[in-house]
């Protein structure tokens, strides 16, 4: 991860804040929140005021990917001097309309650079790659994350491939039961923590099936079990929540991992998508 891009900065300290534990989640956010931070901020400094140990500080860093206390330093230094970090902005009583617009598509375009700054584009061509020579595919969601799965589902069908969409719990154990290795299963969670979606994607996996995951957490246990991890990243407010901005995130990030898929054979995707296309038409026409 590029850690002069401040879009890529905040996203890996965001992806992985949830699996610090408590203590470690106050020292970062006390150094996250200093004003005075700058490239001679000491390491003995830093671990004073927090009341833990250099060594501790050390261990924080490289647990949010960073090389150690200076990588770590150096990075929200450049993170605080762009524009990046002070996007995101609460919604205030006081605000116009036109300060709410500005407020919420700012969110969804912040998640939208963060996360096109994180992409593993080895796993995402792996992904497509998976999902173009499957024989099945199961699209896994609950709530917002079934209307991802909707979505793209909607898409493959267009162009004849075959793909069908659970978000009942024991749907989804049924589906996942049935497939096998030639299948895939693509497995949504924001949290990536959804028990019911872990459950079938796990025993998606126990049947032979390559399982994708697509989630805002890189180290959850979804991501762990998948086969490959496709990760959006999203701050979200208190009002809006995170889910609303990983939303328009992943839905991008499966748009795009359609069309690599469609690209794969592009002649045939376009002749099943026009034949698609004619017999909706005809159907309208009746």
């Amino acid at each position: 991860m590029d850690h002069t891009d401040p879009r890529s900065i905040g996203a890996q300290i965001q992806m992985r804040m949830p699996y610090l534990t408590p203590l470690e989640t106050r020292v970062v956010e006390g150094m996250t929140g200093r004003t005075d931070l700058d490239r001679t901020t000491a390491l003995r400094q830093v671990s004073g005021d927090a009341g833990v140990s250099d060594a501790m500080v050390v261990k924080i860093a490289k647990k949010l990917g960073f090389a150690g206390f200076r990588d770590f330093r150096e990075a929200l230094v450049i993170y605080r001097q762009t524009d990046v970090a002070s996007l995101h902005s609460e919604i205030s009583p006081d605000d116009s309309s036109a300060d709410i617009i500005r407020k919420v598509f700012q969110t969804s375009m912040q998640a939208l650079e963060e996360t096109m700054s994180i992409i593993d584009v080895a796993a995402f061509d792996r992904a497509a790659d998976l999902l173009h020579g499957a024989g099945q595919r199961d699209f896994y969601g609950v709530g917002g994350s079934a209307q991802i799965a909707r979505d793209v589902a909607h898409k493959f069908l267009r162009i004849g491939l075959r793909a069908s969409v659970q978000d009942d719990p024991h749907m989804m154990l049924m589906s996942a039961s049935l497939l096998g290795p030639a299948d895939v299963a693509v497995a949504f969670s924001h949290s990536g923590t959804t028990s019911n979606v872990i459950e079938a994607a796990r025993l998606a996996r126990q049947q032979g099936a390559r399982v994708i995951a697509v989630t805002n957490y890189s180290t959850s246990p979804l991501s762990e079990l998948a086969d490959i991890a496709l990760c959006s990243t999203a701050q979200g407010s208190p009002l809006l929540g995170e889910n609303a901005a990983a939303r328009i995130a992943q839905l991008n990030i499966m748009d795009a991992i359609f069309v690599a898929v469609a690209q794969r054979d592009l002649n045939r995707s376009e002749a099943q998508l026009a034949r698609t296309r004619n017999a909706v038409e005809t159907k309208r026409r009746r």
